[in-house]
C-alpha cells in the first residue's frame, strides 16, 4: 500500500497559516500597524480603499530594514523579536510571532519599500503570493511603507466572505482605535478612499479619548490611578451620564496590548451597576501594566486573548481602583445604613414636628445628611397610631405604582371573559377571535403584557415587542412610500458626533430623512436637527434619538438584512412603547387593533413571539385535581 502522509507545498501551508492570522483587511491592519509600532516610529498613516479589500498602505517614520532584512521579513516564522525560549515569557514588542508578511503575502500583492537612517538607498520588493517577483534598491523615506493590493486575490472563497463596505470599514476603525489608544505619544492618521477620517497629533491619553469619541467626553472622564506590588492600573472611565447603549467604548490594555476579557469586563461593570439602567455601559480606557513573567500571550494568533499566572487578584486591584476613582469624584452614591430607604419616602417618616404634636419632642437625626426632624412619641398608644398611620400610607403608596380597575369594570371583564369562553373551542387562533373582542375591556399585566378575552380562550400580548414589530412595519413602509410624518423643531438643534458616528450617519442620511427625520449636515461632524420622526416625540430629545439610531445601527451591521430594513429595525426599537409603561384601555386597544394590522403579526424583532395564546382545554387541565 502506498504511504498516504505528504509534506504540503509552501504556497498550501502559507495559506493555511494566512486563514488563522489574516481573517479580514482590519486583522491585517493590525499586524502592520502594530509591526510599525515595534518599530520605534512617530508617525504612522493608514491609507485604505475599497474599505481595505482594492488597497492597504501602511507609512511610518521607524527604523527601517537593511536589505536583507526585508527579503527574511516575508519568510515564515522569521522574526527580530525573539532568540530562544526563555525570550517568550519576557515579550514586551506587539508581534513575535514571525507570522504577519509570510501570512499577508500568501493572500494578497505585497509592495515593500523600506530605508534605514544609516544608508543612502533603500529597498523595493514586489511580493504575490510568497512568491518575489522584484527586488532592488530604490529611492525612499526613513522608515518603512507595505502596499498589500488585492487582498484574496488567489482565494476568491475568502473574498466571497468578506462583509459589504461599511462592515469592514467599521473593523477596520475598531482595530486603528486600539491602536492609537494604546500609543497617544505616536501621531496617527487614517485615510479612506481619499478622505481624511482621523488626524491624531501626539498628546496625552484624555487628549487621544476626547479626538476619538467627541468633545463631550472632555469633562466626563475620571482618572483611575492604582499602584500595587502585583500590578499599575491606570487609565479614565466615563461618568454615569456618558454611558451608552452599546459596549464599543470599553478598552483593556495589559502591556499597551489590547485584550479581551468578560471577567475583567466584569470587575469594573459591577461598580456601575447601581449607577446606570439596565443595557447601559459606561466608557473606560484602562491600562494594566504587569510583568511579562506573569502572563502568557501565546495563547492565540491575534493576541487578544492572554492568560495571567493569578487573574483573580488581577480582578480585585481592578475592582478597587475603579471603585476608589469613582468614591475619589463623588460618583458613588453614599449609603444611610441607619435609615430604611423605603420608609424614608413616607410623609410619616420624614416630616418635621407640627404643632398639632403638643406631646411630643423634637430632636435631629445628624447621621444623616438629610437632617430632618424626627418625632419621639410619649406614649404607646401614639406610637402605634402612628405606626399604623405610616403602614397605611405605605400601602397605599404600593397600590398606587399600578392601575387597578374598579368594582363596576372588574366585574364587567369577568362577564366578558365568561361569555367569551363559553363558545365554541377553536384549535389556532383566527384573526376573526380578535376582531370580534376589539370593544371589550383589555387589562395590563405587571405594566408588560396586554390580556384580551378571545372566543378560544385569552391572549397575552406583549407590549413591547408588539409596538416593535407595529413600527418596522410603518417605518419600512415610510421608506418606500416617502410620507413620514415628521416632528418639526421650533429652534434647530446642533449635534456633534465622533468620526466613526458621522461617518454612518452620513452614509444612511437619505433613507434616515424618509423615516420622518430632517437632517442637514452642517461643517465636519456636525449636523443640524431641524425635525424628527412624529412617534418620537414624547420619547427622546433629538441627541438621544439619533445617538440610540446610530448604536443601533452598529449592533445590527452583521444582520442579513439589507440596509432600511436595519434602520427601520433601529428606529422601532428606539421609538416603541418599553415594558413598565402604564397604558390607557383605549392604547392598548389601538396596539392590539395595529398589530393585527400587520404582515406578520406574530413575529417580534428578536425572533420571538408578540402574543401567545391559552385555550380553554389547556387552562381546564390546570385546575385538574393532581395538578
Amino acid at each position: 500500500m502506498a504511504d498516504k502522509i505528504n509534506l504540503l507545498p509552501d504556497n498550501i501551508a502559507n495559506q493555511i497559516a494566512a486563514g488563522e492570522v489574516i481573517q479580514r483587511p482590519s486583522s491585517m491592519i493590525k499586524e502592520l500597524m502594530e509591526n510599525s509600532i515595534d518599530a520605534g516610529s512617530t508617525e504612522i498613516k493608514l491609507i485604505i480603499k475599497d474599505a481595505g479589500k482594492l488597497l492597504v498602505q501602511v507609512i511610518d517614520n521607524g527604523c527601517g530594514m537593511s536589505e536583507m532584512d526585508a527579503r527574511m521579513s516575508f519568510e515564515r516564522h522569521a522574526t527580530s523579536k525573539i532568540k530562544n525560549i526563555d525570550d517568550l515569557f519576557l515579550i514586551k514588542t506587539m508581534g513575535f510571532r514571525g507570522e504577519a508578511l509570510a501570512s499577508i503575502a500568501a493572500v494578497a500583492q505585497v509592495e515593500l519599500k523600506t530605508r534605514r537612517v544609516e544608508d543612502e538607498m533603500g529597498t523595493l520588493i514586489l511580493n504575490e503570493g510568497c512568491e518575489v517577483i522584484l527586488q532592488e534598491p530604490c529611492q525612499t523615506p526613513i522608515g518603512t511603507s507595505i502596499s498589500v493590493k488585492n487582498l484574496f486575490y488567489n482565494v476568491p472563497a475568502r473574498r466571497n466572505f468578506l462583509k459589504a463596505n461599511h462592515v469592514e470599514l467599521k473593523h477596520i476603525i475598531d482595530e486603528f482605535q486600539r491602536i492609537v489608544l494604546a500609543h497617544p505619544d505616536v501621531f496617527f492618521s487614517l485615510n479612506n478612499n481619499g478622505t481624511e477620517i482621523f488626524h491624531l497629533p501626539k498628546g496625552t491619553l484624555k487628549q487621544r479619548i476626547v479626538a476619538l469619541f467627541g468633545k463631550n467626553y472632555q469633562e466626563k472622564l475620571v482618572t483611575v490611578n492604582e499602584e500595587t506590588s502585583i500590578c499599575n492600573i491606570v487609565g479614565f472611565v466615563g461618568t454615569p451620564d456618558s454611558a451608552k447603549k452599546s459596549r464599543g467604548e470599553q478598552f483593556f490594555f495589559v502591556n499597551k496590548r489590547f485584550i479581551k476579557s468578560a471577567y475583567l469586563n466584569h470587575a469594573v461593570q459591577i461598580n456601575f451597576s447601581q449607577l446606570l439602567q439596565k443595557d447601559n455601559y459606561p466608557l473606560y480606557v484602562l491600562f494594566i501594566e504587569v510583568d511579562p513573567k506573569r502572563i502568557d500571550i501565546n495563547v492565540h494568533p491575534t493576541k487578544q486573548e492572554i492568560k495571567f499566572d493569578d487573574d483573580k487578584i488581577i480582578y480585585s486591584f481592578l475592582n478597587s481602583a475603579v471603585r476608589k476613582a469613582l468614591a475619589q469624584f463623588s460618583i458613588t452614591p453614599s449609603l444611610d445604613f441607619n435609615q430604611d430607604t423605603a420608609f424614608s419616602r413616607l410623609e410619616g417618616f420624614t416630616r418635621g414636628a407640627t404643632k398639632s404634636d403638643d406631646n411630643s419632642m423634637t430632636h435631629f437625626d445628624t447621621s444623616s445628611h438629610y437632617f430632618r426632624p424626627i418625632k419621639t412619641k410619649n406614649s404607646d398608644a401614639e406610637r402605634n397610631a402612628d405606626n399604623l398611620k405610616n403602614w397605611e400610607q405605605m400601602y397605599a403608596a404600593i397600590k398606587n405604582q399600578e392601575p387597578e380597575m374598579d368594582e363596576n369594570d372588574s366585574q364587567t371583564f369577568v362577564s366578558k371573559f365568561s361569555a367569551a369562553t363559553s363558545g365554541k373551542e377553536s384549535s389556532q387562533l383566527q384573526l376573526t377571535d380578535v376582531a370580534q373582542f376589539s370593544e371589550q375591556l383589555m387589562m395590563q399585566l405587571h405594566n408588560r403584557y396586554i390580556l384580551s378575552a378571545i372566543k378560544s380562550g385569552f391572549m397575552l400580548v406583549d407590549q413591547q415587542a408588539a409596538h416593535e414589530r407595529i413600527l418596522f412595519e410603518k417605518f419600512l413602509a415610510y421608506m418606500t412610500k416617502q410620507q413620514a410624518a415628521s416632528q418639526h423643531q421650533l429652534f434647530p438643534v446642533k449635534v456633534e458626533l465622533a468620526k466613526q458616528d458621522a461617518m454612518l450617519l452620513k452614509e444612511n442620511l437619505p433613507d434616515i430623512n424618509l423615516m420622518g427625520f430632517d437632517l442637514q449636515e452642517f461643517g465636519t461632524d456636525t449636523f443640524i436637527v431641524h425635525g424628527v420622526p412624529a412617534e418620537l416625540k414624547n420619547n427622546f430629545n433629538e441627541k438621544t434619538a439619533i445617538q440610540y439610531l446610530l448604536n443601533q445601527l452598529r449592533e445590527n451591521l452583521e444582520l442579513k438584512l439589507n440596509q432600511r430594513e436595519k434602520l427601520a429595525r433601529a428606529m422601532a426599537k428606539q421609538a416603541a412603547v418599553k415594558s413598565g409603561t402604564v397604558l390607557s384601555n383605549k392604547e392598548m386597544k389601538t396596539l392590539v387593533d395595529e398589530l393585527f394590522g400587520c404582515e406578520k403579526p406574530y413575529a417580534a424583532l428578536n425572533n420571538k413571539l408578540t402574543f401567545v395564546i391559552y385555550k380553554l382545554p389547556d387552562i381546564e387541565k390546570l385546575f385538574e385535581k393532581g395538578n
